[in-house]
């Protein structure tokens, strides 16, 4: 009987067990990922299992169980794999059947080959994703599934590994010199499950792979979505039901490492020999480069449990449907008034005083897309702080804080080189047949502040132009068109986009706040560092833990509120009918939603109407002063010196110059702007 430990270290041998057991019965691959899916749910038992995102691969045994919390970036064409295959020992002719699932390579024992024309052989078809570390992961993320972490990994005596511990660019060496690697492998002992040098045999049925010559290739380009990111990333292999995922997912996987550097070896000789005909592959060698990179840099899984994150926060339970969870939740709602009342304070310290923008602020962390009406998204709520000080680390530290409190986030400074040379619309690549990444391949529910601060006076290139319709069509559609050369495939998202800047954004909002500082702290760093070291960890989860929470709850408004609703709209529309429109219902409409979601009441009353009322009366009021203390500042400047630029849907695929315009962040005019602004205000508090 297997030890156990062996379905950890050793899930081979569970899997053999099962397959014995069972064949030639078809039934044992369920069996075997029901095994599975019952050891995990013992006691803390997936926290016993290892993680891509934590350990480094070169402290993984090879075939061992292990898991990732990964985003599909990309979907590889289906490849067809040996499920059972058949080896006969030529001197006795005895024969052994084999399970080739879960396996990059067959494997046979000594004296044995595999007999190609057997009836028993069947051969099946495994989905390949290319998967990346979730971007922009926050660091208390990853702390606190480490710290969450019961595996043990340490290197021992029991285990040797086959390739000690080496750099990213030793690896990569290695693989560009594969003789170096054969001879360690050979130096190695041979087979590690003690039957000698066992013969092997690729699985894949289309056997013309891996024809580049690593060393006249460019180092490998792991095509991560963000600029910076590190972590591995993983070749997928996923046998069942892989049409329920599709890229941009996050999941979290469990199955089989493999390392095997024998797919090296054997990639090398084939491509060494000179019988191989060229016609035979039609694949590129680019694409042979990027589907089959080097196990050291970018390993397989061969999954046996997968299952979509319904949260990225590992404060909460992985899933809120369960029993267990739902104990969780309502003893957290029923402290939820103390939280929101912290976590406002906390807010209006970050936003220098500022209780209403720090009302909205929790709205937008709360806020996400709950449906979609025909092309509209319902529940997107794009904010645009105004009024930030320009040129400063005023946003730059309000980034950090909203990275302490929310699972993912990206925070995209807008300069006129940003938009020019980076990426942000992820591309084909057919000569490689995969999707290039780019900036806006992002998670769902990741919070993106674009900080529009930085923006000075220059022009936008073509490239620079798409970039930033590409930012105007993921506020206003949520969705990012990815570049397919012939032509656009749509892909909807799901991104809480917080818009820093001095003026109105160029970009569309949903909602603009004017920032009103009622303190300004003489040294702004050393004042949010003391503000964050304020806050005790645990008061820090319970805002993590609400804001996660309450996006996940379900809302609705009960008939009798809806017409009084609509009764009041009326009436506002005969007090005011120039000024409250259909957009006012609307985003009132959401106020008031995420207002009663930020009270722990999941449905409309008539109190959070009149107090979301309320606070959009407030914010116009804010805008209404601003816009005319800008024209106030207007009337003293000559106004032949000012032009104005188009809005952001009208840009065409030219080229677009920034210049001064209204009440705009992004003018190189702060300067005028500012000082007229102050002299209004002096002016205003002489009278």
């Amino acid at each position: 009987m297997p030890c156990v430990a062996d379905w950890l270290n050793n899930p081979f041998s569970i899997v053999q067990g099962i397959f014995a057991q069972n064949t030639p019965n078809s039934d044992w691959e369920k069996k075997v990922t029901d095994y599975f899916k019952e050891k995990l749910k013992e006691n803390n038992a997936t926290n016993w299992v290892p993680s891509l995102n934590d350990v480094p691969v070169h402290y993984l045994k090879p075939n061992s169980l292990v898991k990732f919390r990964c985003m599909v970036q990309d979907m590889f064409d289906p490849e067809f794999y040996m499920g059972v295959y058949e080896t006969v020992d030529p001197n006795t002719n005895a024969r052994v059947l084999h399970f080739g699932k879960y396996r990059d390579v067959a494997e046979c024992g000594p004296q044995q080959e595999i007999d190609m024309n057997s009836s028993q052989t069947v051969t099946l078809e495994r989905q390949t994703f290319y998967c990346v570390p979730v971007p922009g992961e926050s660091a208390w993320v990853k702390e606190a599934y480490i710290s969450a972490s019961q595996a043990r990994v340490s290197p021992s005596t029991s285990y040797t590994p086959s390739r000690h511990k080496r750099s990213y660019e030793e690896d990569e060496d290695m693989e560009q010199h594969p003789s170096k690697q054969k001879e360690q492998h050979m130096g190695s002992g041979g087979d590690s499950h003690g039957c000698g040098e066992p013969k092997r045999l690729e699985t894949e049925a289309s056997a013309g792979h891996h024809l580049i010559s690593p060393n006249c290739s460019p180092p490998l380009d792991l095509n991560f979505p963000l600029p910076g990111e590190k972590g591995p990333a993983c070749l997928v292999k996923v046998y069942e039901s892989w049409d329920t995922f599709k890229v941009n997912d996050v999941l979290e996987v469990y199955g089989i490492l493999s390392v095997d550097p024998v797919l090296s070896i054997v990639n090398s000789e084939e491509r060494d020999s000179s019988t191989l005909d060229p016609m035979e592959c039609m694949d590129t060698a680019e694409e042979q480069r990027v589907h089959s990179p080097p196990s050291s840099l970018v390993p397989r899984i061969h999954v046996i449990l997968a299952h979509k994150l319904q949260h990225l926060n590992p404060l909460l339970p992985a899933c809120l449907n369960e029993e267990e969870s739902k104990t969780f939740v309502s003893n957290f709602m029923s402290e939820l008034s103390p939280v929101r009342a912290e976590l406002l304070g906390f807010l209006t310290h970050a936003l220098l005083g500022d209780s209403l923008a720090a009302e909205y602020l929790i709205l937008h962390l709360i806020s996400t897309v709950y449906a979609r009406r025909d092309v509209l998204p319902l529940g997107k709520f794009t904010v645009n702080l105004s009024g930030c000080p320009r040129n400063s680390i005023f946003t730059e530290h309000i980034y950090r804080i909203i990275q302490q409190l929310v699972p993912a986030s990206y925070r995209l400074q807008m300069t006129i080189e940003n938009m020019n040379h980076s990426r942000f619309i992820p591309r084909k690549d057919y000569t490689a047949n995969r999707l290039v990444s780019g900036i806006l391949q992002l998670a769902s529910n990741t919070s993106l502040v674009i900080d529009e601060t930085q923006l000075e006076q220059g022009q936008l290139d073509t490239k620079g132009v798409h970039n930033v319709k590409a930012l105007g069509n993921l506020i206003t559609w949520q969705k990012v068109d990815y570049d397919f050369s012939y032509h656009q495939m749509e892909f909807p998202c799901n991104i809480n986009v917080l818009i820093t800047s001095e003026g109105r954004s160029l970009l569309p909002s949903d909602c603009q706040v004017q920032l009103q500082p009622q303190i300004i702290p003489p040294n702004m760093e050393e004042y949010m560092n003391s503000l964050l070291t304020a806050v005790l960890p645990s008061v820090l989860n319970k805002f993590r833990i609400y804001l996660s929470l309450l996006r996940l709850l379900d809302y609705s408004i009960s008939d009798e509120v809806t017409k009084a609703v609509e009764e009041d709209f009326v009436e506002m529309r005969k007090n005011d009918p120039e000024s409250i429109t259909a957009d006012d219902l609307h985003r009132t409409l959401l106020v008031a939603r995420f207002l009663s979601l930020s009270a722990g009441q999941t449905t409309l009353s008539r109190e959070r109407w009149l107090r979301a009322k309320q606070l959009e009366a407030l914010r116009k009021a804010r805008l209404q002063q601003q816009k005319a203390l800008l024209d106030l500042c207007h009337s003293k400047i000559n106004p032949l010196s000012q032009s104005c630029l188009c809005d952001v849907s009208n840009l065409d695929h030219g080229t677009a110059n920034f210049s001064k315009r209204r009440y705009s962040s992004a003018a190189a005019t702060v300067s005028w702007r500012r000082s007229c602004v102050e002299s209004c205000l002096k002016d205003t508090r002489s009278r």
